[in-house]
């Protein structure tokens, strides 16, 4: 028999092998061991019977079958090629998504043990002796108990069914002392098998897990509407997508949960993506809260064996309701009957690596599959969904008004350019902002400040030549992190760092200056601006160490920071009823990117933030500094009106055919020089052309230097493809690719992207 397997290296597609007669055919979605050039890899059965195509005599054999059964399901096979094939990827890119770490080497079940110690009768008699000499196993007399012995065998006794050597050691009672006492017969040692449960840790804040978690809840009139129309969706067992369209804080959880119980009583699973590692605690806590232990989590953020463990149960049939990531679209649910994804504008769904797939999209297919009902929730829908619920193609379900009718966040936009003519240029926070921060911790709430940009400044350059601090590996200005003596320059992209120095490193001059400001920067500020307030930054270099974003939250919730201060993390999903007031510096940062989502981004990012304010009792406000006060995504962001501006930025994309009236693929050509780059993307937009052979469907663009021109040592070219035909784009982009393998290695190939930097 021969048997196509993928296995866990990029770019490769599925490879054929022999299974030799003395190992047992595997099913496809079994483990297999097999040869990989001089490599010896863990790989997945995909399809089997296949034909050799006369090439028996170059096939390689089978090694060895880890599983009798499936160990991943058909199911999920079937979408992981689905989605090999729709993003241009080799089937072995998806592996890594399938499977959690610890069984990619060939574990199958590496469930933590744990050793657990029971008091005997003899020990209970040792313990009814005391001091005096005492009675051993066998009826010999042995010498009386030690002190440390009778505190050991005391705690032991409180636990009758046993009690981990664990918890023992951190009270002091030591594995040795357990295994003495287990030799001389007065406690028995036994190993039990446990999952590691990420959820049974502490969840930061006890505010977060209110909403939903009550079923005798009233509903407003819209969630009760809104909630019925997609109960009767999920009742036709049938596949249907609903936007639920509903501004920030109109419950659309409760919604969720509440949804997820119908479709848990109909025997059916629900998969719940989140687009951010900061929100899974918080939403899988809320449906534990409903459900109770059946809830498992998934998310790159667990440690190894919580993975594993989590995965396990979810194959086991364990578990009823996934909460995780854009990964766990492939968690090994069969009963698959309902699949939100909240915030689904969000581009933390999109991969940046291979396959660079969209959570969101593969959920819709795997429910497509599954016969399940998909809802999309967002305050501000991607323009794809959105157009495809103004076409009819997707229920729009809309939710207008807050819980309990508190209002949205009143907002006040500041024109800093006014504001550097009053205060000079070096203004990083407006006279409105400070004067509202200055309020609010008068009356002891809290605020958020957002600048999309970290580090403290984003610029060095030389007043005597005009030079600037570079990266030595991609082509963009190093950004200055930490003050004073602490000061480093770094790369966000490639990671380089180096000591900001102390002169010129083009001309030697003394004459080096700072420009542009990051989160670090509005940090210090804020600190400087009102000396008592317990002021904490949330960007990715505040929270690096493990469990710090969770403690971080959890210290803003409880009230112990007055004013958070962050990139876009801040923005997403988060309730904090104590906040009243949302600042945003520099509102229009992402305005002048070359990319054609630039205007949608920034609309979503103001009116996200925005709607952090006033979800409490008390009202709230925004306030939105910007040097671009006229810009329409700004105007109709502050205004909350989606329906503008999406007409508004539909007429730009129709202009010039971007998405979602066209299908478009983004292809980045790497090479040593620039002139290789660009020679070699022309080449390839010469053979899709040639592919294709109807110009008058698919336009290509380019080739031109990509705007980020050199990243990590390598020159980056650039094409555009775009279509109305999605597949036919894809299939002659790989005709060109198949016509020059040599370059198959160094070209990036993103079908739907989310940038195009």
């Amino acid at each position: 028999m021969f048997i196509l397997v993928a296995v866990p290296v990029p770019s490769l597609d599925l490879l054929t092998y022999r299974v030799p007669d003395h190992l047992a055919p595997p099913p496809v979605g079994a483990r297999v061991v097999v040869p990989v050039g001089s490599r010896v890899m863990t790989g997945v059965v995909v399809e089997r019977g296949v034909s050799a195509d006369g090439r028996i005599a170059g096939i390689k054999p089978v090694r060895q079958v880890l599983d009798a059964g499936a160990f991943v399901s058909p199911d999920v096979i079937a979408l992981a090629r689905w989605t090999a094939e729709y993003y241009a990827s080799g089937v072995g890119d998806t592996i890594p998504a399938l499977l959690p770490p610890m069984a990619r080497g060939g574990r199958a079940d590496s469930h933590k043990t744990m050793r657990v110690a029971a008091i005997t009768a003899a020990g209970l008699e040792a313990l009814a002796v005391g001091a005096d000499p005492r009675v051993g196993p066998g009826g010999h007399t042995g010498p009386p108990l030690r002190e440390k012995q009778r505190n050991a065998l005391v705690l032991i006794a409180g636990v009758p069914a046993g009690t981990s050597t664990a918890s023992l050691a951190a009270r002091g009672v030591t594995a040795d002392m357990v295994g003495r006492l287990a030799r001389q017969g007065f406690v028995s040692v036994r190993q039990d098998r446990i999952d590691r449960d990420p959820l049974s840790a502490p969840v930061p804040g006890p505010a977060t897990v209110q909403p939903g978690s009550d079923p005798e809840r009233a509903l407003t009139a819209e969630q009760a509407n809104a909630l019925g129309r997609l109960l009767a969706l999920a009742g036709t067992g049938e596949f249907r997508v609903a936007l639920l369209h509903g501004v920030t804080g109109s419950g659309k959880t409760e919604i969720y949960v509440r949804l997820a119980a119908s479709c848990l009583a109909s025997g059916r699973q629900v998969l719940m993506l989140v687009p951010e590692i900061a929100l899974t605690p918080v939403t899988a806590a809320l449906f534990r809260e409903a459900f109770g232990d059946r809830v498992a989590i998934q998310h790159s953020g667990l440690s190894d064996g919580e993975r594993h463990d989590q995965w396990q149960r979810i194959r086991r049939g364990d578990i009823d309701v996934v909460v995780g990531t854009r990964s766990a679209v492939f968690a090994p649910l069969e009963r698959v009957g309902l699949i939100v994804v909240d915030e689904e504008h969000d581009g933390s769904y999109k991969q940046e690596e291979s396959p660079r797939y969209n959570g969101r999209d593969v959920a819709i297919v795997r429910a497509q599959r599954a016969g399940a009902l998909v809802v999309l929730g967002s305050a501000t829908p991607s323009m794809e969904s959105y157009h495809r619920a103004m076409t009819g193609k997707y229920e729009r379900v809309v939710l207008e008004r807050r819980v309990l009718d508190r209002p949205l966040a009143a907002v006040t936009i500041v024109d800093m350019r006014e504001e550097y003519a009053a205060e000079g240029p070096d203004v990083i926070l407006s006279r409105a902002l400070r004067d509202g921060l200055e309020r609010r911790l008068a009356r002891r709430e809290q605020a958020l400040v957002l600048l999309n940009r970290r580090g403290f400044a984003t610029a060095v350059f030389c007043r005597q030549c005009a030079g600037t601090l570079d990266c030595p590996n991609c082509s963009v200005s190093l950004v200055v992190h930490g003050d004073g003596a602490a000061r480093r320059a770094r790369c966000h992209y490639c990671n380089y760092t180096a000591r900001v120095p102390t002169v010129c490193p083009l001309c030697a001059g003394p004459y080096l200056e700072q420009a542009g400001f990051g989160t670090e920067r509005v940090e210090a500020e804020l600190k400087h601006a009102a000396p008592g307030a317990r002021v904490a930054r949330l960007d990715r270099d505040a929270i690096r160490r493990k469990g710090s974003l969770a403690t971080l939250l959890s210290r803003f919730r409880d009230g112990e920071i007055d004013v958070l201060v962050g990139t876009q993390m801040i923005a997403k999903g988060h309730d904090f009823p104590r906040v009243t007031l949302v600042g945003v510096v520099s509102a229009d940062v992402g305005l002048g990117l070359a990319d054609f989502r630039a205007s949608e981004r920034t609309f979503q990012l103001l009116t996200q933030v925005a709607g952090r304010a006033g979800r409490g009792d008390e009202p709230g406000e925004a306030i939105v500094q910007t040097l671009y006060p006229g810009h329409y995504s700004i105007q109709l962001a502050c205004r909350q009106d989606y329906a503008a501006f999406y007409e508004r930025e539909l007429r730009f994309r129709r202009a010039m055919r971007y998405p979602p009236l066209v299908s478009l693929v983004n292809t980045v050509v790497r090479s040593r020089t620039f002139a290789g780059a660009m020679d070699d993307a022309d080449g390839l937009v010469q053979s899709v052309r040639r592919a294709d052979g109807r110009r008058d469907d698919v336009r290509v663009l380019g080739p031109a230097p990509a705007p980020l021109g050199k990243l990590r040592g390598e020159y980056r070219a650039q094409l555009l493809i775009k279509g109305s035909n999605r597949r036919r784009i894809r299939e002659a982009l790989q005709a060109a690719l198949s016509a020059r393998p040599e370059l198959r290695r160094r070209v990036v190939v993103d079908v739907d992207p989310m940038s195009v930097l």
